[in-house]
Parts: structure tokens; C-alpha cells; sequence
């Protein structure tokens, strides 16, 4: 017997998703574009308020903590034990208190990169905190206290820990940064995200419990639902968490209603239900993704059929064709080698690694089976990643993806051949930088280091001359942080954003850390054809650029050195490189200081349009007789934010402002960029 059959057919009529489609629309839009939020908090503030959820990673403690509103804390500690002590005593849902300094988070300085403003506003917290003292208050609830608990028992259990925070609860953040970047290449962070596998899993296994105990259906599945809700809340009733929690307990109450609602319209019903909750929730990647894939899945649920391996490869391939044009709009690359990686990999996870990391929760002395298990899933990633097809796309529109989910739907409804059009949409995006007439000029912001890229029209050439680095220094162990923010992936992503896979010529003006620290990483990605280095003595990091790429054969574009001084001083060994984009005149000057400034404008009779400040803006570079020869209408400098050098120096700004040059500072505006016409058509900001 069905039950509510008035209601079945109200919820699957076309006219119901219609109406409902065009009101949830302009619900998201009034609720996350018309309405804005502000923060309330102060700059310097006091907030005492619930610890929602916490990473210690060395001597880094990240919080996120809900006071009057939600804040991103973050506290360095001060040594081992205060460590100990914190990672004993910080529990989920204690009230704590805390006072430092707040700030406004950055937006991405870097064009078509992670833009961390945009991802708290999304998850409405408005100010990050930098803590100068920290104090727990009280206790908290004692489902916080279970959640505390797993937490602590998960960390006591050794080197295994990363895999049972990551496969039970969702926390990737311990895993090993380089072996993650291995399962990013591949395609299959997915298995480390808990998503419908996970829950379908623990339901079935708890089913089969109670089962077995005789437990009559109703209440297994009653008892299912109440450990599921609670699952969730262990995880953080994350998105990704809460569609694959919430669409089992859908369907559960679709079945036991006798309902009988079409499996596609209770996904639709849940997405709507989330969405009226928190309209940001269509902002967050893992709620994206978990939809697009699960639809995709329910869509073409009549022909995945065959065998266990057949039907694991169909189910690869439909979740890969779904999610790809969101990993393009998001990363700009996509490897193609994902299904055959996750058809080897996905049974071994599910089959037997997750199984495992569930009973070495319960019975610790099992972490040796897993780590051996774990040995194995590295190792079988690095080797995967030997094979990997990487496919470029530059930044896509929404045109894109309409056009994209459009021949989907063609391919669902008449025939697979038209698999050709996605194909052709996907060449159309790949070639059209090189049908663009503009060339490109990006002052990098790097932070405190140099980074510039040239890009001239049709992408007939790719220069980057520096990439900027950052200074590492050897620290006790306890310290080590596994997630260490890295300018070189934003570089990355950024020429991927542009369809850029080579790079004609890297220069590096010297071998110092902060020019050419990055270019090691960038290498690893993006392919370089040639190498220009100073003349002077070769250093390490300067040996290991030369042992990947040594060739100096570039002609598309002519670059012109002015300083040939080989001494010890880096500095004074820097390339100053001068060339010219259309009409449009370029001074590049590296680190070097006044005394080769000099002689420069002794050996040549020479302008610039624009002018690359030398070392920073220090008060060691910049000679205003240097400047009123050189006579540029623009000065950039590149310089990291509160840097412990104080650059640029208040001499160097007092003579670009007394000869009244245009000055841009990559503190202030982020990455700047000139577009060039003949003549310079436009200055861009990032952020704007």
C-alpha cells in the first residue's frame, strides 16, 4: 500500500521543480549576494566563547570559535609542554577564552587562486584572530566530551593516526602534505572526505549487528538513524557529511512510508532542505561535488550493470564525467588517468583498508596490519602517478558549465556521441589564449620576494623572471607543521588558470631564496625550456634549476642584462633586465643597489616606462639621479606584508613620491597587472 500519494505526485511534477528551482535561485541570491554580513568584532579584542573545532599542527593551534559570532583563531605555542597541556585539555565545546588581535582575511592576492576571505565569509565567520593568550574556562556536554575522546584516542594510536583521522572522521590535515598531493594528483581524495561510502558502510555494519541480535526492523533502523545523527555530529555536520548522512534517513523514510518517491527527487528534496538552511552551503566544494556525483549516479543507475569491476568502472566514469567541470573551475587541471586510478584503488580502500582502520580503532594492536596496509595505498599512489595525463583547461565561465551539463543531459537522453561535444567544448577553452591579441605583464605578490610573468599575445612566449621563496629555518621537531602555506602552488594554479604548461624562459636575477627559492616546485609542474642565470658563482639552489633545464636558446622576445659585475655579493651580481613589450618599455632590477644603479646609467642612455624597484624598495636601491634618468611613469614594488625588513623604506618612497612616479606596492594592491596593445590598455589589482 503507498501512502501519501497526493504528496508523491505534487513532489515529482515538473510544474513542483520549477517553481521551486526559480525560488530557491533567487533565495541564494538575496541570502548570499543582496544581503552583506559584517563582522562585530573590534581590532583588538577579547571573546570568550565555544571551542567549535580545533587543529594542532606543531606549534601551530588553528580554532575556530563561536563567541558573538564564529572567529578563525590562531595561537602559536610557546613550547613542548604548554603543547601537551593543550592537546590533553582543548575539548570540543569548552568555552574558552582569548584576546589578541583581529584582522580582515585576505583575499586571493594571486588572480584564479584559493581565496581564503571568500571561503570564511562563506562558512559566515567575518575576522581571524592572532592570540596572545588563551585560557580554557569550563567544561563541556558530554556528546562533546565522546567526540574529545575519540579524538584523543585516535592520536594515542601512533603512526597510523592520519589514516584514522582522515577515513573516520574526515580530517585529511595529518596526512603526510606530500603523499596527499600524490592522491590529489590521482583523483582520489575522495576516499579521505566522508561522504555516502562512509555512511552506507557504518549503516550496513550496524544493521547487520542488530540483525544478528534479533532486532525487529523498526527498531534497527531506528537505532541506525540515531547513530548516524550522531556520526554526523561526531564529524562536524560538515556538507559533504550531512548529504551522505541525510540521504540514507531520507530514503530509509521513503521506504518505511511507503512513500516511494523516485530516488533523484528525495536527493532534490534534500539539496532544497540544506539550501534553505544555509544558502552557502552551494559556495562549499564537498557539497557540490557529493551532489553533482550522487545525481550523475542516480541518473545512469539503469546501465551501470555488469560485473563487480565493470559496474566499478562505469561507476568511475560517470562520477568523473560530473565532477569535472567543477575540479577545472576550481584547480584548472584534471588528470585522466582518475578512473583507471580509482578502479584500482577504491576496492582497496573500501574492501579492505576502511574496514581495517575501523576495527584498529577498536583494537589498537591491529595499527601494524594498517600500516602495512597503508605502505601498500602509498605506494601503489606513487606509482599511479608515473602514468598521469594531465589535462590543462584555463579558467571557464558559467557558460562552460552550462554547456557542459547541457550535453550530459544529450548523452543521457539520445545517445553517447555526443561525447564529441564535450570534447570540443573542452578544446575550444584549451586554445583560446592563443587566440588573444593582448599581452600580459603580472607583477607577482610572492610576499616578501620578487615573482614577474611575461605572456605576449597569442601566448606566443612565456617568461618568468624570479618566483619568489620563502626562507626556511631548521626548528625543533615538536614545532614542525605538516601544512606550511606555500606561494609556489598559487603560482602553479595560477599559470594552469591561464592554460600555461611550459614556460619558454626562467630567469633568476640572483640566486637568493626570496628570487628563486620557488623555482624547484614550479618545476616539478610546469615544464621549462630554457634557464638564464647571473654570472656570478653557482650556489645550491642555483645547481639543482641548472640539473633539471640548463639550455639558454630563447629568442622570442629580446631581453637585454645591463649589469655584467661578477662579485661576491649577490646583490651586486643581479641581473637588471631591460625589454620591450609592444611599445612599452620595462625595467627589471632584481637586488641591485645604488652603485650598479649608477653604472648603468654611465654605460647607457636609456627610459622605462615602468620600473621593478630594486631590492624591495630598501633604502639600498632606488638613487633618485638613477630614477630622474630612468624617468618611469610606474614603480612597482614587490615587498611581504608587515615584513621583518620594514620594506620598503621610507627613503625610497620619499624620492618616487618627490620625482612623482606612479608607485605600486604589492603590499597594498596584491599581484598587479598590465595589459598591453600597443600601448597599455588596462592596470588590474588582485584583489580589485
Amino acid at each position: 500500500m503507498q501512502y501519501f500519494p497526493r504528496l508523491k505526485i505534487l513532489l515529482q511534477s515538473k510544474l513542483f521543480i520549477l517553481i521551486s528551482l526559480i525560488f530557491i535561485v533567487l533565495y541564494i541570491i538575496i541570502f548570499t549576494k543582496v544581503i552583506t554580513y559584517e563582522s562585530i568584532y573590534d581590532d583588538i579584542s577579547f571573546i570568550k566563547g565555544k571551542l567549535i573545532s580545533y587543529l594542532i599542527d606543531g606549534n601551530k593551534l588553528k580554532m575556530t570559535i563561536k563567541g558573538e559570532e564564529k572567529i578563525e583563531a590562531t595561537y602559536y605555542i610557546q613550547n613542548k609542554s604548554e603543547k601537551a597541556y593543550l592537546e590533553q585539555n582543548l575539548i570540543i565545546g569548552s568555552t574558552i577564552m582569548v584576546k589578541g588581535t583581529t584582522n580582515n582575511p585576505l583575499h586571493a592576492t594571486i588572480p584564479n587562486t584559493f581565496d581564503y576571505n571568500k571561503y570564511l565569509y562563506q562558512h559566515h565567520i567575518y575576522k581571524t584572530l592572532e592570540v596572545d593568550t588563551l585560557e580554557i574556562t569550563s567544561d563541556t556536554s558530554w556528546l562533546n566530551l565522546i567526540k574529545t575522546k575519540v579524538n584523543h584516542k585516535i592520536a594515542k594510536i601512533g603512526n597510523t593516526s592520519p589514516y584514522l583521522y582522515a577515513l573516520i572522521l574526515g580530517e585529511t590535515a595529518y596526512i603526510d602534505n606530500d603523499v596527499y598531493q600524490d592522491y590529489q594528483k590521482n583523483g582520489t581524495t575522495h576516499l579521505f572526505a566522508v561522504s555516502g561510502m562512509h555512511i552506507t558502510a557504518f549503516a550496513l555494519f550496524i544493521r547487520k549487528i542488530l540483525d544478528k541480535l534479533h532486532f525487529k526492523k523498526k527498531l534497527s533502523n531506528i537505532f541506525v538513524v540515531i547513530f548516524l545523527i550522531f556520526y554526523m555530529f561526531l564529524i562536524g555536520f560538515t556538507p559533504s557529511v550531512l548529504r551522505g548522512g541525510l540521504f540514507f534517513i531520507f530514503l530509509l523514510i521513503n521506504k518505511e512510508c511507503k512513500i516511494h518517491l523516485n530516488n533523484k527527487i528525495v536527493l532534490y528534496l534534500l539539496f532544497y532542505s540544506l539550501v534553505l538552511i544555509n544558502p552557502f552551503y552551494v559556495y562549499d566544494l564537498g557539497f557540490i561535488y557529493s551532489f553533482l556525483t550522487s545525481f550523475g549516479l542516480l541518473l545512469f543507475a539503469p546501465k551501470i550493470t555488469g560485473n563487480y569491476f565493470i559496474k566499478l568502472i562505469k561507476v568511475s566514469t560517470i562520477a568523473f564525467l560530473f565532477s569535472f567541470p567543477i575540479t577545472i573551475a576550481n584547480f584548472y587541471e584534471i588528470n585522466l588517468m582518475t578512473i583507471i586510478n580509482n578502479v584500482i584503488i577504491v576496492p582497496f580502500v573500501t574492501v579492505f583498508l576502511f574496514p581495517l582502520t575501523l576495527l584498529t580503532f577498536i583494537f589498537p594492536f591491529l595499527s601494524i596490519i594498517l600500516e602495512l596496509g597503508i605502505i601498500i595505498l602509498e605506494n601503489i599512489s606513487a606509482f599511479l602517478n608515473i602514468f598521469e595525463v594531465s589535462l590543462v583547461v584555463p579558467k571557464i565561465g558559467f557558460i562552460f558549465i552550462f554547456l557542459y551539463y547541457f550535453f550530459i543531459y544529450l548523452i543521457y537522453k539520445i545517445h553517447f556521441k555526443y561525447t564529441l561535444l564535450i570534447i570540443m567544448l573542452v578544446i575550444g577553452y584549451k586554445i583560446k589564449p592563443y587566440l588573444d591579441s593582448n599581452s600580459y605583464v603580472y607583477f607577482l605578490d610572492v610576499g616578501q620576494g620578487d615573482s614577474s610573468l611575461l605572456v605576449g599575445k597569442n601566448q606566443s612566449y612565456v617568461v618568468l623572471i624570479d618566483t619568489g621563496g620563502k626562507i626556511s629555518y631548521d626548528t625543533e621537531d615538536w614545532k614542525k607543521q605538516n601544512k606550511v602555506y606555500d606561494a609556489a602552488t598559487n603560482t602553479i594554479t595560477f599559470l594552469h588558470s591561464l592554460g600555461i604548461t611550459k614556460i619558454d624562459l626562467l630567469i633568476g636575477t640572483h640566486g637568493d631564496i626570496d628570487h628563486l627559492g620557488y623555482a624547484p616546485k614550479i618545476m616539478e609542474e610546469i615544464k621549462v625550456e630554457n634557464v638564464w642565470l647571473n654570472n656570478n658563482s653557482i650556489n645550491e639552489l642555483e645547481k639543482n634549476i641548472l640539473n633539471k633545464v640548463s639550455t639558454n636558446s630563447f629568442d622570442k622576445l629580446h631581453i637585454f642584462n645591463l649589469n655584467h659585475e661578477i662579485k661576491e655579493d649577490e646583490n651586486d651580481s643581479s641581473l637588471v633586465l631591460y625589454f620591450l613589450i609592444d611599445k612599452i618599455s620595462f625595467l627589471i632590477m632584481g637586488d641591485a643597489p645604488k652603485e650598479i644603479e649608477r653604472k648603468i646609467i654611465s654605460k647607457y642612455f636609456l627610459e622605462a616606462d615602468i620600473i621593478k624597484i630594486g631590492h624591495h624598495g630598501s633604502k639600498t636601491s632606488s638613487d633618485e639621479l638613477f630614477l630622474t634618468e630612468i624617468n618611469p611613469s610606474y614603480a612597482i614594488i614587490s615587498a611581504g606584508r608587515n615584513n621583518r625588513y620594514s620594506h620598503p623604506h621610507k627613503e625610497t618612497l620619499d624620492t618616487l613620491n618627490k620625482l612623482k612616479i606612479t608607485t605600486l606596492n604589492t603590499q597594498e594592491k596584491g599581484s598587479i597587472v598590465y595589459t598591453i596593445k600597443d600601448t597599455i590598455k588596462n592596470i588590474k589589482f588582485y584583489p580589485p
